[in-house]
């Protein structure tokens, strides 16, 4: 594929308020040196996360008709990245849009939003759990947080979960389809820490970044994280050098923000750290394990 700038297909919601989705995804992106070609699921007066009374418009019935368009066009992509989806149907789309426009040497992303802190939101049951299972087959790489790793592979949520069990799941998760598998959220050290996690099936190699816990909950941070992590793969950094970045963009992406008198259902300042995304690799916190 020989796009002068690197392109992704972003299939996710748009907010228009508060720091979430394709608001964060365009800019992080963008600044990474990647063309992103939204495939909007649905547009919202705010997010969910924290606002009440939001005007949610669902853009279901346009997205066939849109996608045709771009297929009619022949537009390729280096990657297809997808996010939050809000019906059964939208997975489905999903999952065509990636048999439709799938080429060689294309990174294909599925972050399957569904829940946190144990609990789905309100818009997941069995069924969608179960329609998620199948579509993460068709990526290469998956970016759960804990709580969705556990519905992925129907186990328990719980937050005293070892580095045996951890590598297990890593592994079953593989299994199902993608190449590589990242876990976020993961609690170190008698949750004083945090980890992200990680494996590569394809050199059976896991990985681990740390960073230090801060007491607060900030939407919007795994569509950063995740959208970090694809843009380091684009342009060629290796699968711990991703971690690497996206963890420390948004552990100063949080310190940025957390230290002003401000709303967490706002989201992470982005714009006050962009710049720190192409900066080098100074120094690598990831660890083998």
């Amino acid at each position: 594929m020989n796009n002068p700038v690197p392109r992704v297909a972003a299939i996710h919601d748009l907010s228009g308020f508060g720091r979430a989705s394709l608001t964060v995804i365009i800019p992080i992106l963008s600044n990474m040196g990647v063309q992103v070609c939204p495939v909007p699921t649905a547009v919202l007066s705010t997010h969910t996360g924290g606002f009440e009374n939001y005007k949610f418009i669902d853009l279901t019935e346009h997205l066939e008709d849109y996608i045709e368009h771009w297929f009619k066009l022949g537009i390729e992509f280096n990657s297809i990245y997808s996010g939050f989806l809000g019906s059964i149907t939208q997975i489905d789309i999903v999952s065509d849009f990636i048999e439709k426009f799938r080429a060689e040497e294309q990174l294909v992303v599925v972050d399957p939003v569904m829940g946190d802190d144990g609990r789905t939101y309100d818009t997941f049951g069995e069924d969608m759990i179960r329609r998620m299972r199948e579509l993460i087959a068709r990526a290469d790489m998956i970016t759960p947080n804990l709580t969705e790793a556990a519905f992925l592979l129907d186990e328990n949520y719980h937050l005293d979960i070892k580095e045996d069990e951890i590598k297990d799941w890593l592994i079953r998760l593989s299994d199902k389809g993608p190449d590589t598998v990242i876990i976020t959220s993961v609690p170190e050290m008698n949750r004083k820490k945090t980890a992200v996690v990680a494996f590569n099936r394809e050199d059976k190699r896991f990985w681990k970044v740390n960073c230090d816990y801060i007491p607060t909950d900030f939407p919007g941070t795994g569509d950063a994280f995740a959208s970090v992590v694809v843009g380091s793969m684009l342009r060629g950094d290796s699968l711990p050098i991703a971690l690497d970045r996206g963890v420390q963009f948004i552990s100063t992406a949080i310190r940025a923000t957390y230290g002003y008198k401000y709303p967490e259902r706002e989201g992470i300042m982005v714009e006050r750290v962009l710049d720190n995304l192409n900066s080098p690799v100074l120094s690598s916190s990831y660890e083998i394990f």
